[in-house]
């Protein structure tokens, strides 16, 4: 299968209006940031928790811990990963017990993602809940997931892939959507 470009679904600008309107979001569901605290899903997860929680922390002027979460281990297709999966590696420096958990990650596909990562955090502990924040949404869940925080909804017909690009790991921001070569 070969990918091809599509259009750009969001730059630079859309992506930073989208995570300034999680992170209010954010505060206006938990009524402030008391108990709350981010998880990134590696890969690209960390960087839009990082740049989320300097929001959250311009608005409210307080500390909100970040942690870092790998799903490989957990994830329900390990099998069929290489022989020697990649792992990014796991740093929650904080206690999931009790806590208000918003989980970030780039994209919300079948939601196996999520199941992985939630079974990780509980697997540290008890949080009071765990939200999920995503900076798009695009449909064909296969697991009864929704996101909390949304950046931007995006129809996908199943054979269409999104490539977010953020300036941590690509070195420039933006959402792609790719077609399969040879689909309109």
């Amino acid at each position: 299968m070969v990918l091809v470009p599509g259009h750009q679904i969001m730059d630079e600008a859309g992506l930073s209006r989208a995570l300034i309107r999680i992170s209010h979001e954010i505060v206006e569901r938990n009524y402030g940031l008391d108990d709350v605290a981010l998880i990134g899903i590696q890969k690209r997860g960390v960087p839009l928790a990082m740049r989320i929680r300097k929001i959250l922390e311009e608005i409210e002027g307080v500390k909100v811990p970040m942690g870092i979460l790998d799903i490989t281990f957990y994830r329900d297709d390990l099998s069929m990963l290489s022989a020697h999966p990649v792992v990014n590696g796991t740093d929650i420096p904080f206690d999931v017990n009790g806590k208000k958990i918003i989980l970030v990650d780039d994209v919300l596909f079948t939601g196996r993602t999520t199941r992985a990562a939630i079974e990780n955090i509980f697997d540290m502990g008890r949080p009071a809940n765990i939200q999920l924040a995503i900076l798009i949404d695009r449909g064909h869940r296969q697991l009864p997931f929704r996101a909390d925080y949304v950046g931007k909804n995006v129809p996908t017909a199943i054979t269409e892939h999104i490539d977010v690009e953020v300036k941590e790991v690509d070195g420039t921001d933006r959402v792609i959507l790719l077609k399969e070569e040879g689909t309109v």
